[in-house]
């Protein structure tokens, strides 16, 4: 097996960049005095005109775009908390009633938000490519499923869906898209700073509807701290073995296992392509770099090429 794929294979939970994986991706000597990634759009397009089978990993830049809030960087609070405080399983533990509220607050503001034009071109790039035998897979990190709305079809969700719940009892996994999703949550989960929490008995929050289960419901998230899927992170690292190019859509790559897909597809030559409002620290080991948001630059680059029958 490749070094380092054992390194992502082995970092199967969620968590933030710690300084000893930053050391996998800083810049190694002998390419701090590289150039800059090229951010020739025409060298770009004849690359992706090439190309057989593309991964595209996303990030929460791509939803920030649809106005939905990222709880990152500065003011990326929900009333006192960061998410790393309320999206783990300990918090869960300690308030469902808390993280309940920051969840319901998420779904009912991500039925007011619609795919942007980032959304839209992965979109049509994946009907557009299939039906010349290419292959067009989303990997995101995003859990507000604005890809699955865009029409996108070939997606793989990390860390799992705002909009699917999980019994603690039984394990019965399944959408859930009631607004709201109980009714005890109904008018909860304010984001400001003074609300008080809405102490609501465990009894009243969601429950399974499974027949003789009515156990506590919970996001069906990946929180920090736990594993990622298997089945879906093996997946992910079969796409990112055969895939012959592969872009970085807003994604702050800090966030692992997710953080090392892109510079271990680089390792080992394949071209990738980065589309982020800043640097990151993996931008150094990329081909490509398109800075701006990536409503704007995307679209140009996922067109269809004049080499593609029409």
């Amino acid at each position: 097996m490749k070094p380092n794929r054992m390194i992502v294979l082995q970092l199967t939970c969620r968590g933030l960049i710690n300084s000893q994986l930053h050391g996998h991706l800083k810049i190694p000597r002998a390419m701090q005095n590289m150039a800059r990634p090229s951010s020739d759009l025409a060298a770009f397009r004849k690359t992706f005109s090439n190309a057989k089978n593309i991964a595209i990993l996303t990030g929460a830049g791509v939803s920030a775009e649809s106005g939905v809030p990222t709880f990152r960087g500065a003011g990326g609070y929900w009333r006192k908390w960061e998410a790393q405080q309320l999206a783990t399983p300990e918090a869960f533990s300690r308030n469902p009633s808390r993280v309940w509220e920051f969840y319901h607050y998420r779904r009912e503001v991500m039925l007011t938000k619609d795919p942007n034009p980032a959304h839209l071109a992965i979109t049509e790039c994946e009907e557009r490519l299939i039906k010349q035998g290419r292959n067009v897979t989303v990997i995101t990190q995003n859990i507000d499923e604005l890809h699955r709305r865009a029409g996108s079809k070939n997606i793989l969700e990390l860390h799992g869906s705002l909009f699917k719940t999980r019994c603690m009892s039984c394990g019965h996994e399944a959408a859930n898209y009631h607004s709201p999703i109980c009714g005890a949550l109904k008018g909860k989960g304010a984001p400001d700073p003074d609300t008080e929490d809405a102490q609501i008995p465990v009894q009243q929050l969601p429950r399974c509807e499974q027949k003789g289960c009515h156990g506590l419901l919970r996001p069906a998230v990946v929180w920090f701290g736990e594993t990622l899927d298997s089945d879906i992170l093996s997946r992910a690292e079969e796409v990112l073995d055969s895939c012959d190019l592969c872009l970085v859509v807003g994604t702050s790559s800090v966030v692992y296992p997710a953080a090392m897909f892109a510079p271990q597809v680089a390792a080992r030559g394949v071209p990738v392509a980065e589309f982020n409002m800043e640097d990151t620290p993996a931008t150094m080991r990329f081909k490509f770099h398109f800075h701006g948001p990536c409503g704007t630059t995307l679209p140009p680059a996922l067109e269809r090429h004049e080499t593609e029958p029409k």
